[in-house]
């Protein structure tokens, strides 16, 4: 009888955490971006709070289950609420948007992206149409 309220709250922040996947998949009127991007920030804060009283419950009952389920929830919840806030950056949005493109053509010159390694990291670069990687 003790573990059926964990197995509630345990059910709980399931449950929570994957209410804003099922909102997302829900056809809604379009929204602009940025209104958008904002409530996914609240949504990862708030999960992210919840998350954080699980794993304070979970240090409090000594369940080391709720805990770490908290503490990862929180954890990746933090992360998700840095991205959202670093993609509302108009300077990173651009530079994302121009690097998705496989070319691009200004003043009548086409310029190709290429794939260049180095010290084991991967870049993107243009290159002129027709050039070869190592000219």
């Amino acid at each position: 009888m003790k573990r059926l309220p964990m197995t509630l709250l345990v059910g709980t922040i399931i449950a929570s955490s994957l209410a804003p996947y099922a909102a997302w998949a829900a056809p809604t009127a379009p929204e602009p971006q940025s209104r958008h991007r904002k409530q996914k920030q609240d949504e990862w804060k708030t999960l992210g709070i919840a998350s954080g009283v699980a794993a304070l419950l979970g240090l409090l009952k000594k369940d080391g289950t709720i805990t770490f389920l908290g503490t990862a929830g929180a954890l990746y919840s933090a992360y998700r609420y840095e991205e959202d806030r670093k993609s509302s950056s108009r300077e990173r949005r651009a530079r994302a948007e121009m690097f998705s493109r496989s070319s691009f053509t200004r003043n009548g010159v086409r310029y190709d992206r290429r794939t260049v390694y180095r010290g084991g990291k991967k870049y993107y670069q243009f290159v002129k149409h027709g050039r070869n990687r190592h000219g």
